[in-house]
């Protein structure tokens, strides 16, 4: 009877460790997308390889590997609005490829701060929505509102992956 106990004490610890994902997961999940922002920004203007930096975000902060699914829909994408590859999303992120000539590198603008503002979030086991704002903060202090949806899976080694990101400016806005 001991020994399923302990079973028993493992498995749900395991099952809230690696399976269900948190308001704490996410919220840390959005800071670390929004410093990964500033992070790509900051070695642009240091003139280091900024694509590297890059790439290293989107592979920590998306699910592409292990053929995962992404669902991205970048703010400024309009020829071609939805980013299914690793490259779509690079492309979006730094600029320079020729099958995306309207990308002119969102995250290389720079940016010095990104905040969140939530409207609201939905929690399912190990995947989590939430929509709300987030703040872009350019060199001179202004800040750009964007529209969001951003979907996390929680992956079965507990890290945090973005799996859904529908951005937009508000209405009326330019």
């Amino acid at each position: 009877m001991k020994k399923i106990l302990i079973l028993s004490v493992f498995l749900t610890f395991a099952f809230n460790a690696f399976g269900s994902i948190t308001k704490s997961d996410v919220l840390s999940a959005q800071k670390a997308w929004g410093d990964g922002i500033v992070h790509i920004g900051e070695v642009f203007e240091a003139k280091g390889d900024y694509r590297a930096a890059a790439l290293d975000h989107i592979l920590n902060s998306y699910d592409y590997d292990n053929d995962g699914t992404v669902l991205f829909k970048p703010t400024l994408a309009a020829d071609i609005p939805f980013r299914p590859t690793v490259e779509g999303a690079l492309s979006y992120f730094v600029g320079g490829n020729a099958s995306y000539p309207e990308d002119k590198g969102f995250a290389i603008k720079p940016w010095t701060n990104v905040r969140f503002e939530n409207h609201g979030m939905i929690f399912n086991d190990n995947l989590a929505v939430a929509m709300g704002h987030y703040y872009f903060t350019d060199l001179s202090g202004v800040e750009t509102k964007v529209e969001y949806t951003l979907g996390f899976i929680k992956k079965s080694d507990g890290t945090i992956k973005i799996n859904i990101q529908d951005s937009s400016l508000p209405f009326g806005s330019n």
